[in-house]
C-alpha cells in the first residue's frame, strides 16, 4: 500500500484489477471499462495504444484480454504517475507503459503507424465548461474538449494506427454523427456499434464505435446492453459483460 500518496485510494475495477484514484481528480466510470470490453483486441501479436489515458483504466482492463504491449498517452502528469503506480500494483509493468504527452503531436517517436488497435475515451462535450474548470480542472479536461477536439483526437488515432488496424471510442449517442463524420474524414470506416441503455425504458446514454482504417463500408450494430434493473441493481447481462475477461 506504499504506492498510495496522501488523498489517494485503491478502487476495484473488475477481473481482480485495482486502480489508484484520488478525490482531486476524475475517477473512471463504466464507459471506459465497457470500451475495453467491447473492442476486438490483438491477443498475442501487435500493439495497443490508448489515447487520453487518464489514470489508466482502459489499458488495465485491456490487459485481461491481450498479452501484447499496451501504451497509454496522457497529457496530465499527475494522472500519468497514478497510472504508472496502478500498473505496478497490478504487476503489469512489463506489459503496460504510460507516458506524458499530447496525442495531437505529429512527431510522437516510434508510434506513427505502429498500433494494431487504438482506444480512446474522449471528452464528451465540446462546450467550454468554465464552471467546472474553476472548480476542478481534471474534471473539466475529462468532460470538455479543452485539450483536443473530437476531430483532432480522431486524426491522432488515424496517424498512429496501422492500415487495417482498429480504432475504438466511447461517446454519448447525441455525438454519434460527429464521431462517424470524424472517422470517415480520417479514413477510418465505422464497422461495429453498440448502444448501452441505463434501463430498459430509457434512451441509450453510451455508444461504442469501432472502425477500421481503410476498411470497406459495412456497419454491424451489435446487441444492445442494459445496465440497471428497475430496482437499481445491475442486470444479469451487464454483470456478465462487465466482469468477463
Amino acid at each position: 500500500m506504499s504506492l498510495l500518496l496522501a488523498g489517494e485510494r485503491l478502487d476495484y475495477i473488475a477481473n481482480d484489477l485495482y486502480i489508484i484514484q484520488s478525490s482531486e481528480t476524475f475517477a473512471f466510470s463504466i464507459d471506459a471499462v465497457l470500451l475495453a470490453k467491447f473492442t476486438k483486441v490483438p491477443v498475442t501479436r501487435g500493439r495497443i495504444i490508448d489515447l487520453c489515458s487518464g489514470n489508466g483504466v482502459i489499458p488495465l482492463v485491456l490487459s485481461t484480454r491481450s498479452r501484447v504491449p499496451i501504451t497509454g498517452i496522457e497529457l496530465q502528469g499527475k494522472l500519468v504517475e497514478m497510472a504508472k503506480r496502478s500498473a505496478t500494483y497490478n504487476k503489469l509493468d512489463e506489459q503496460i507503459q504510460f507516458f506524458e504527452g499530447d496525442v495531437r503531436d505529429k512527431n510522437l517517436a516510434n508510434m506513427v503507424g505502429q498500433a494494431d488497435l487504438i482506444t480512446c475515451n474522449p471528452p464528451y462535450f465540446a462546450t467550454p465548461g468554465e464552471a467546472e474548470w474553476n472548480v476542478n480542472p481534471y474534471l473539466a479536461n475529462a468532460r470538455h474538449e479543452r485539450n483536443g477536439t473530437l476531430k483532432e483526437l480522431t486524426a491522432a488515432a488515424s496517424r498512429l494506427v496501422k492500415e487495417k488496424g482498429k480504432v475504438s471510442m466511447v461517446l454519448r449517442p447525441e455525438r454519434l454523427s460527429d464521431l462517424m463524420e470524424a472517422y470517415r474524414t480520417y479514413r477510418i470506416e465505422p464497422k461495429r456499434l453498440k448502444l448501452i441503455y441505463p434501463k430498459r425504458d430509457k434512451d441509450a446514454n453510451i455508444v461504442l464505435l469501432e472502425g477500421i482504417k481503410e476498411g470497406k463500408p459495412g456497419l454491424t450494430c451489435t446487441a444492445p446492453l442494459t445496465v440497471y434493473e428497475d430496482n437499481g441493481t445491475y442486470t444479469e447481462e451487464f454483470q456478465n459483460y462487465y466482469g468477463q475477461c
